[in-house]
């Protein structure tokens, strides 16, 4: 289910940027080759989407930082005030430890499902923070651009809305169903997170 998104998401926000538009390809996205239609039809997207990473402290190399970026924006959010840098060290642990007591999770500092679940922030236009900040820097991770897509400024614009709405619409050529509606809520950030459409 791996495509690359950069060409979808540069033609949106370049509309965005320019005449304040959603522009979106009308093939935006290869179905994957190895999933039977058949089955992504009868299937729900969160069925369909890749499991949530398992995180803990160390390396977590089998993930690309910007994953553990992702979480750290999200417990930002929650009031954590962790340096964002991609590494889980021991002060993203206690981070994670503290979020899970409060929501009154196993506190063991594993970053599983039910943690990432738990940490969601639902995000649309209008919306500001470190929620936002990891929605543009997994867009800018999928584009291959180094953050030249978007600005991780934390503020859900015009180009952010495009960027979104183009990685949506990629998503629902590969799964029958996906929100196509510009709001990152539980199954984009599904999405986002575990890597849908890059490389």
């Amino acid at each position: 289910m791996k495509t690359t998104i950069g060409a979808v998401v540069t033609t949106a926000v370049l509309a965005a940027g320019t005449a304040g538009a959603i522009a979106l390809p009308a093939a935006a996205a290869t179905p994957a080759a190895a999933t039977p239609a058949v089955a992504v039809a009868a299937a729900t997207p969160a069925q369909v989407l890749q499991p949530w990473p398992v995180l803990r402290q160390g390396p977590n190399s089998i993930w690309p930082p910007v994953t553990v970026r992702s979480l750290q924006y999200l417990l930002n959010s929650r009031g954590a005030k962790l340096s964002v840098d991609g590494a889980f060290g021991a002060k993203t642990k206690a981070a994670v430890i503290a979020f899970q007591r409060v929501r009154h999770l196993a506190a063991d500092g594993v970053v599983r499902a039910t943690t990432w679940r738990a940490l969601l922030v639902t995000v649309r236009r209008g919306s500001t923070g470190p929620a936002v900040r990891a929605v543009q820097d997994q867009i800018n991770f999928r584009n291959n651009r180094n953050g030249h897509t978007l600005n991780v400024d934390g503020i859900f614009g015009a180009r952010t809305a495009a960027a979104v709405r183009a990685f949506q619409q990629a998503m629902a050529h590969e799964i029958h169903g996906f929100p196509v509606d510009g709001i990152v809520g539980p199954l984009t950030w599904q999405a986002l997170v575990t890597e849908a459409l890059s490389g």
